[in-house]
């Protein structure tokens, strides 16, 4: 299985069409195999992200918020979205990996690196 993991930073991007750094991983099985490549975009734009997970063969996609378009768009094109995912993004890779990944969760450690509430 590939995956691709809308990044900002060490967390899941909170917004799919406003990323410009993406991880790609191939699985198999529970295990990651070879070396996960991170992608700088020459921009943001969901279409963009669209494309190139077409393009990559992605089964899966990992993301914070999604508009619907694209995430319709995905689900036709066979991607499997866990969207709504809050936190460190090798995090949310390890549990993708062992299929415990769901939409919405907000995994341990969220938020840690950023800036703190007043």
């Amino acid at each position: 299985m590939k995956i691709l993991i809308t990044i900002h930073k060490d967390e899941v991007a909170p917004r799919f069409d406003q990323t410009s750094e993406i991880l790609i991983t191939e699985t198999e099985g529970e295990k990651i195999t070879g070396e996960p490549r991170i992608i700088l975009l020459p921009g943001t734009s969901g279409e963009d992200i669209c494309g190139l997970a077409i393009k990559e063969n992605i089964s899966l996609v990992i993301c914070g918020g999604i508009e619907d378009t694209h995430y319709q768009y995905l689900k036709w094109k066979k991607i499997k979205v866990v969207d709504g995912v809050i936190g460190p993004y090798q995090q949310a890779l390890n549990s993708a990996v062992t299929n415990h990944l769901k939409p919405g969760v907000i995994l341990p450690g969220a938020g840690i690196s950023g800036e703190q509430s007043r």
